[in-house]
């Protein structure tokens, strides 16, 4: 990117880092944006038979952030912390995903975001790069979990969008 005049140009690198914590801190506002306009019931309307709901792909994204946060903080406690997957389908009717607040749960996500971001924004470059194994994916750094996460997020907001 360049900034600067004609006279003068001044290049900056990009930092993947800074372009991922762009990414997470602007999902929260992104959903509730997108949701504003719509009613609790609204948001509990499924596209189709078996699909979730965008209230209940709201809870996912929460209780996936909580999931997150704690996998981040034990790789950067631990060395090579087992990172189990999940039965998604089960927890959503577990944690009865479709009787929840979206609302609510939306605020849920942003608290735990907030907190993610700021654990990311104080990690140096050692931090980024710690690893733990997760059970699907092999072994992954702070830094590809946090891609994976961020990509997650735009993926969930376009099924959101795409739904409402």
């Amino acid at each position: 990117m360049a900034i600067g005049s004609a006279c003068h140009t001044l290049w900056v690198a990009i930092s993947t880092r800074e372009e991922l914590l762009k990414t997470m801190r602007a999902a929260p506002p992104v959903l509730r944006v997108l949701i504003r306009a719509t009613s609790v019931d609204g948001l509990r309307q499924r596209p189709q038979p078996g699909e979730w709901s965008p209230a209940e792909v709201i809870c996912h994204l929460a209780d996936t952030e909580e999931r997150a946060v704690g996998r981040v903080r034990r790789m950067l406690h631990e060395d090579q912390p087992d990172l189990p997957g999940y039965d998604q389908a089960a927890l959503a009717v577990e944690r009865r995903y479709s009787e929840l607040d979206p609302f609510a749960e939306v605020e849920r996500y942003a608290t735990l975001r907030a907190e993610h971001v700021t654990l990311l924004e104080s990690l140096d470059d050692a931090g980024w790069q710690r690893t733990g194994r997760h059970s699907e994916h092999g072994t992954v750094t702070v830094e590809l979990y946090v891609a994976h996460v961020a990509a997650e997020d735009v993926d969930h907001l376009s099924q959101i969008a795409r739904t409402l």
